[in-house]
């Protein structure tokens, strides 16, 4: 299906040059980012507390930072989700104080601040089981502050979440350069590899600079951006490969061109709809969703940017050509192997 259809071919590898300085610096700059302003790791990665909490009216976020301020916490991550009523917090470890005796601590400080009594009240779920938990009730008897959930993740437990996180990584890198050296040629794998490692980098320069919370959704995030990444490159090498076959007397530049232009009606059905759809998320997601749907945002912008201006000028610079792709038709031999 296309939208639209282009008569004559768009040079982009005339200007592939100039785009791919551009790229170069903003991949430095990620890179300068990434190592004087390291990433703002969850307590997912680094261990600690998350906490959520719902009051009856809309939570004072300033507040409840003041209390945990006073706790020793500092600069304590404080954001509100779903609804100005709910709160989550995420709090680092800290060696005076053991998971389980953080939560206590924390929610006793909020409940005093809320002129609440902390109680331990038994409650029957769904499935007919009795849990006990922690309550804030008023004088009146109402609930001042509701504990919804508590996590603890261990020093050890952050490691190795981190370490796996890292090992997904390389096994994807891996994963791409053997599947599109296989089905295309090792120019083209290489050149989509740089493509994707410059998506990947500039997205965790985008975080290190802005200290967005990096957690496993983030992590989550950047790998779908690599896959999302490899489909366009292949899309494009795939149409190379086609119009080598078809056009004969095409030069390499004019062949590149050709294929990038035969498929941007496809290009902007694809991203504008997947677009759309992070955009929701990143709008009406709430702050679960939201580093999650900025990653993949800026993933996907940089990803069709570097699949026509990076994969395709590398590809095109490590000097492919239609040899690669194509094997030669021997000529018959006239005397059809007959001995004269």
């Amino acid at each position: 299906m296309e939208f639209f259809k282009i008569k004559r071919d768009i040079p982009f590898m005339r200007h592939a040059l100039i785009f791919n300085v551009i790229s170069a610096l903003t991949f430095v700059a990620a890179v300068f980012f990434l190592i004087t302003k390291p990433l703002h790791f969850s307590v997912e990665f680094t261990g600690g507390t998350t906490m959520e909490l719902r009051y009856p009216h809309a939570a004072d976020q300033e507040k409840i930072r003041r209390s945990l301020e006073k706790l020793g916490y500092e600069q304590p991550e404080v954001t509100s989700f779903g609804s100005a009523q709910d709160v989550i917090m995420r709090l680092p470890l800290r060696k005076d104080l053991p998971g389980a005796t953080a939560s206590t601590t924390v929610f006793n400080a909020l409940c005093a601040a809320e002129n609440g009594t902390s109680k331990q009240v038994q409650q029957t779920t769904e499935k007919g089981e009795t849990v006990t938990r922690a309550s804030c009730m008023t004088a009146a008897g109402a609930e001042a502050v509701h504990l919804q959930r508590v996590e603890f993740v261990g020093p050890s437990v952050g490691e190795e979440l981190a370490q796996n996180g890292l090992n997904a990584l390389i096994m994807v890198v891996v994963g791409v350069v053997i599947y599109l050296a296989v089905r295309f040629e090792w120019k083209f794998a290489v050149a989509a590899i740089i493509a994707n490692l410059h998506d990947v980098v500039i997205i965790l320069g985008f975080f290190a600079f802005f200290q967005w919370e990096f957690s496993l959704t983030v992590l989550a995030a950047v790998l779908a951006v690599l896959g999302y990444s490899v489909n366009e490159s292949v899309v494009i090498f795939d149409r190379i490969r086609e119009t080598f076959r078809k056009q004969r007397k095409m030069s390499v530049t004019e062949v590149i061109d050709h294929a990038i232009t035969s498929t941007i009606s496809r290009t902007i059905i694809t991203h504008g709809c997947t677009e759309m759809m992070v955009l929701s998320m990143l709008f009406f997601g709430g702050q679960a969703l939201h580093y999650f749907a900025v990653a993949l945002t800026i993933g996907i912008l940089f990803g069709i940017y570097s699949s026509v201006f990076v994969a395709a000028a590398i590809a095109k610079w490590l000097g492919v050509k239609r040899e690669d792709l194509i094997k030669p038709i021997k000529e018959r031999d006239e005397t059809d192997g007959a001995v004269v």
